[in-house]
């Protein structure tokens, strides 16, 4: 038997055109890779129009003795490719030692790696599943979201989950990341009264009004971080009103920004202090938010430490624990059990000409694979 090869399977997911949150027959190609291995596999289709439906994979596999529970969790949909590639970025070739495609790093590269890592494996005890969604980069309604309530349905607990995002800096193994910051997306609109600009006292002209709140909000100092977190910030994304017409006072007035917070803050009260300002700087301002996700934090322990042991053994160095980046599914799954990111060197994720190294794509296989022996030892 030819042990499965962890570029040829990550190079097999890439050719699928799976933009999110189409699988585009990745999910199909996991099943017909796990289900020989002695998984059991379930395709949840969650949601409608305009967010759904989503196809979701749930793989669970069950050793004959008593253990713990740990999940593998991951996404097979990509951003869309952007224009400039040198190529198809959705049919994978390798030059210089490098695989590119869409996908290669974040993270068909992991998907790839760990499902190699599974094969002649033998799991003696405990429980293994793959939590794979269509659905990580788009809306993240319909997709690890419906996964964890299928999961609680079933009265199906976890004890711990590894997530393959790409969580590398500089090289393979210098980070895991064992927390997230929050999110929170803030739209704001200020109705006025047109007018014409030689008779502002026949308009209400809201452009000062929300000048102020602007100000106020971009001065605000939310707190000074923690010994794992940053400083949550504040950052403005769009501010609008009127067309451009040089004798008009416009009627509207609008801004958008995004909070990151760290686990000092919570979502809800980050909202309402917004809108207790907003009501006191300029009343009437209309505050629409989603929190897009809760911070969250993994202390130290079986699984940071499981991981840490598998990458020195098997790469040298010792990671260093972050909370840094952007939101992954992890602020889902850590409502079920402690939570860890790793996979490979980020770069080029999202980026045009998106790569991962052969070698770390290999050596990424084999961390996994060591994870699981030290895991179920």
């Amino acid at each position: 038997m030819v042990a499965l090869d962890p570029v040829d399977l990550t190079s097999r997911l890439i050719a699928c055109p799976s933009i999110t949150p189409h699988e585009a027959g990745t999910l199909t190609l996991m099943t017909e890779w796990l289900e020989p291995m002695g998984f059991e596999c379930h395709h949840l289709v969650s949601g409608e129009r305009p967010d759904g439906p989503v196809e979701n994979l749930i793989a669970i596999r069950k050793g004959a003795g008593n253990g713990p529970h740990l999940a593998f969790a991951g996404h097979v949909d990509v951003v869309p490719p952007g224009e400039g590639w040198d190529g198809d970025p959705f049919v994978p070739r390798i030059e210089d030692g490098q695989l590119i495609g869409r996908g290669a790093t974040d993270m068909k590269g992991a998907l790839g790696a760990f499902v190699a890592a599974l094969d002649g494996w033998q799991q003696d005890k405990g429980t293994l599943s793959l939590l794979i969604t269509g659905d990580e980069e788009g809306p993240a309604v319909h997709g690890t979201r419906a996964i964890v309530d299928w999961l609680e349905e079933r009265s199906i607990g976890l004890d711990y989950c590894l997530i393959g995002e790409p969580s590398s800096q500089e090289r393979l193994g210098d980070t895991v990341k064992n927390g997230r910051r929050g999110s929170v997306n803030v739209w704001l609109t200020l109705e006025g009264h047109q007018g014409h600009v030689a008779y502002p006292q026949l308009a209400d002209n809201p452009l000062p009004k929300m000048a102020r709140l602007v100000a106020a909000l971009d001065a605000m100092e939310l707190d000074e971080g923690t010994d794992m977190f940053q400083p949550s910030n504040l950052e403005f994304t769009a501010i609008g009103g009127g067309d451009g017409t040089t004798n008009v006072i416009p009627g509207k007035a609008s801004a958008q920004f995004n909070i990151r917070f760290n686990d000092l803050q919570k979502g809800e009260d980050l909202v309402r202090r917004i809108e207790e300002m907003a009501e006191e700087i300029a009343p009437g301002t209309k505050v629409l938010a989603k929190i897009s996700g809760e911070a969250f934090l993994t202390p130290e322990g079986k699984l940071t430490e499981t991981l840490a042991d598998a990458i020195e053994q098997e790469v040298g160095i010792r990671p260093r624990l972050s909370t840094g980046g952007g939101t992954s599914d992890g602020r889902f799954l850590h409502k079920l059990c402690p939570v860890a990111e790793f996979g490979l060197p980020n770069a080029t994720m999202h980026k045009v000409g998106e790569r991962a190294a052969v070698a770390d794509i290999e050596k990424l296989s084999m961390i996994y694979r060591r994870c699981l022996e030290i895991f179920f030892a």
